[in-house]
């Protein structure tokens, strides 16, 4: 063999041997999602050409998972029984079918995932949910001076100086709501088994702005998780009245921990519930960025789903324009990996017009590894 041909073979082995390499490589890129609102302007639930526009859009961009709404403010945008069906029949209506079905089927055969996006505690500013409907508004969290959540209820001399949430939230300390949510998201799973899972939003009590650190500091500010039957639940279990028992930080201690229990039991008894009857679905849960902000204000003690293995995964909602924070929230959050993975969810939304930051932000992410990355939301990629 010539000098000339075995230069040649050796450049040959040594291009396949970079190009297997890179392949590699491309082959450990975390998981790509994006988030897909019932509202999208997209109109994916609504025809199937929609349906097809998005698994095409995911082939193409190398999205290989969709966290699709299911369930928003306490209405179904899906193939319901259990209640209102106003929503999905406006679908069908529009769609000549249920284009979930064909968009299931569609990402079956492009190896997409699609988990049923499920808003657990929020229902939005609908007084008129199924859930309250049912049990009445008792169903509801409250603050300490006994009003529901949403900003334009029950307007007091305190909401001069802290801003309530804009919507209404349900008390995770009342056993009827996680038997109503599991019922909804088995519903949803065996109408629709072609799913991967469930991705759960919405999992924490709200928290109004400025928060506060703990319950101790309650004559301050504001705080959840004084609906009525979480508070007769609370007086039962360690015969104190979080109502009226003194604000020092040894009964503040049995409080919060006692909400924190109450959020991770619903967590808990949602994805006992679905791995249970549905072996191999994966269960995600959407989360605030900041740990020690989830933990101590909105009682979402996301990194003990994870080392207790609760999860498979959470997705961090790292919305923000300032890369150095991204930056800093990621590097804290995968920390906490424990048994499970950590996603960063990215806020696109906020950087539509901003493409540099938008770039240099996923370059950032990227670098540090995480074990997905998804992005809010579909309409604005």
């Amino acid at each position: 063999m010539t000098v000339m041909k075995r230069f040649f073979l050796f450049s040959i082995i040594i291009f396949f041997s970079l190009s297997s390499f890179a392949y590699g490589k491309d082959k450990n890129i975390p998981a790509k999602g994006t988030w897909v609102t019932c509202f999208s302007d997209k109109k994916v639930l609504y025809s199937k050409e929609s349906a097809f526009e998005l698994i095409k859009f995911c082939r193409k961009k190398g999205l290989n998972e969709v966290y699709l709404q299911f369930y928003r403010n306490g209405k179904a945008y899906y193939d319901t029984k259990l209640g209102d069906r106003s929503k999905y029949e406006a679908m069908l209506k529009a769609s000549g079918a249920d284009a979930i079905d064909y968009l299931l089927k569609e990402a079956k055969r492009c190896d997409i995932k699609v988990f049923a996006w499920v808003n657990v505690l929020c229902v939005g500013k609908n007084k008129n949910a199924d859930i309250i409907k049912k049990f009445g508004d008792f169903i509801l969290t409250r603050d300490q001076h006994s009003r529901v959540s949403m900003r334009t209820e029950d307007i007091n001399e305190s909401d001069k100086y802290y801003l309530r949430d804009e919507q209404l939230f349900l008390e995770p300390g009342d056993p009827r709501v996680s038997e109503y949510m599991a019922s909804v998201i088995d519903e949803i799973i065996t109408r629709y088994p072609d799913l991967s899972g469930a991705h759960l939003d919405y999992v924490r009590y709200p928290y109004p702005v400025p928060f506060l650190p703990r319950s101790s500091f309650n004559k301050y500010g504001l705080t959840y998780g004084y609906g009525e039957e979480n508070v007769k639940r609370f007086k039962k279990k360690t015969g104190l009245d979080p109502l009226s028992m003194p604000d020092n930080n040894e009964n503040s201690l049995i409080w919060d921990d006692w909400k924190r229990s109450q959020v991770t039991s619903l967590v808990d008894k949602l994805a006992k519930n679905i791995k249970n009857k549905y072996p191999g679905m994966i269960v995600s849960c959407a989360v605030l960025p900041s740990p020690d902000t989830a933990f101590s204000t909105s009682f979402q003690d996301w990194p003990g789903w994870l080392e207790n293995g609760t999860v498979d995964y959470v997705v961090l909602m790292n919305y923000t324009k300032n890369n150095q924070l991204a930056k800093e929230i990621t590097a804290s959050a995968l920390a906490q990996r424990g048994k499970g993975k950590v996603y960063i969810g990215i806020g696109n939304f906020l950087m539509k017009k901003d493409p540099q930051i938008l770039s240099e932000q996923e370059r950032i992410i990227k670098s540090m590894d995480p074990d997905g990355i998804a992005y809010f939301s579909y309409d604005f990629l």
